[in-house]
């Protein structure tokens, strides 16, 4: 076949101009954070329930499946994307998995349950190898690396499949062992020769991200708030719940967005920390939404939390955080000194908020305080 069907999966220039995210990869990402807000309700509805262990492991495990398919994908189309039809199919068919692996999310969480999210991951898994091997298949320059992304992609999820036979504590074992090996594919693949990433298209790529998970976050604190309305009670308290919400939702995209993103992203040695950071910010922010409905629960009498889980339901997620975008994004700029160590003061003085009696509401005044010394520093500078 010829023509737009199937075309050579050239490696695209680093140094490309205008480019940017596209139409399909934006679609791409729509679909995956429906897995996300799946697993931060399962989440929600764990903390509720006060089976914390239990439901924040099983959150981290889902979002580390929905992270690493959805940051492989992105490195790969950030060198290889040629937009051709079967390029195409092949990415439709990794949203499939991602639909599956979220349609597994609340067995995984209730039930520890993790035969459909396996089988959601290992459909975009062995997509992305088909991907890879198209790869090497049309450039020859970097074929041994291609390769060894699609044997070693290929090899784990064997490790996946099997894992579903190990039992308890060996299943968690295994998932530890699974992800690291995971994380070195890149890592093994690379050192042959490296990829052609764009690093400002990589850079928009985890930030519109990033956008996408804050926006649903406000979407499940809203739902949260109008479905314990609907009886007329606690309205003083949520309104005030609310507006703590909103100012500390605006505050995290503010700290995100205030700077842009590093350029020097064209190296392995400074794509991977940026890439690999980004999987505790993704799930901080989800969890964002998560700890803001525990505490709608918790004001309205739906849960048996103590007031201090509660709180920390929302705290813990927000230090997270501050702290890894400070380290990713803020710390080593030009800045006055102590405007940098206070992203780590406030992220300490967030996970003592629950001490207080307002939690929710001492974090949303940290966080804007925050932003207001950052842009006070800014200008100062």
């Amino acid at each position: 076949m010829t023509g737009n069907w199937v075309r050579p999966m050239l490696a695209r220039e680093r140094t490309e101009e205008h480019r940017t995210a596209t139409a399909l990869e934006l679609f791409f990402d729509l679909c995956f954070v429906v897995a996300v807000a799946l697993a931060a309700s399962g989440l929600h509805h764990a903390l509720t329930e006060a089976h914390v262990g239990a439901g924040v492991l099983g959150y981290l495990m889902v979002v580390f499946a929905i992270w690493w398919a959805w940051n492989n994908f992105t490195a790969f189309a950030s060198a290889y994307d040629n937009d051709d039809g079967l390029y195409r199919l092949t990415t439709l068919v990794q949203i499939v998995g991602a639909l599956v692996l979220a349609a597994g999310v609340p067995a995984a969480l209730e039930k520890r349950d993790l035969l459909v999210v396996t089988a959601g991951y290992v459909i975009m898994r062995l997509a992305m190898v088909a991907q890879w091997l198209r790869a090497a298949r049309s450039d020859p320059p970097r074929r041994a690396t291609a390769l060894r992304f699609a044997a070693g992609i290929t090899a784990v999820q064997v490790g996946w499949v099997l894992r579903l036979a190990l039992p308890g504590a060996w299943g968690v074992a295994g998932f530890v062992v699974l992800a690291l090996a995971e994380m070195a594919v890149p890592v093994w693949a690379e050192r042959v020769e490296p990829t052609t990433w764009h690093p400002e298209h990589l850079a928009e790529r985890y930030s519109l991200f990033t956008l996408i998970v804050l926006g649903e976050v406000v979407l499940a604190s809203t739902s949260a708030i109008q479905h314990s309305l609907a009886d007329g009670e606690h309205l003083g308290t949520l309104l005030g719940l609310a507006a703590a919400g909103v100012v500390i939702v605006f505050a995290m995209w503010w700290l995100y967005f205030d700077r842009p993103a590093p350029r020097a992203l064209d190296s392995l040695s400074a794509a991977l920390p940026w890439a690999y950071g980004h999987y505790p910010v993704f799930a901080a922010v989800a969890a964002v939404g998560a700890g803001l409905e525990v505490a709608v629960d918790f004001d309205t009498g739906q849960t048996t939390l103590t007031p201090m889980a509660a709180g920390w339901a929302t705290a813990v997620p927000v230090a997270v955080y501050v702290l890894v975008v400070w380290l990713l994004r803020i710390r080593g700029g030009v800045m006055p000194a102590w405007l940098n160590a206070s992203y780590p003061v406030v992220a300490l003085l967030v996970l003592a908020s629950p001490f207080s009696h307002a939690p929710i509401h001492v974090t949303a005044v940290l966080l804007a305080a925050l932003v207001t010394a950052r842009s006070l520093g800014q200008r100062r500078g």
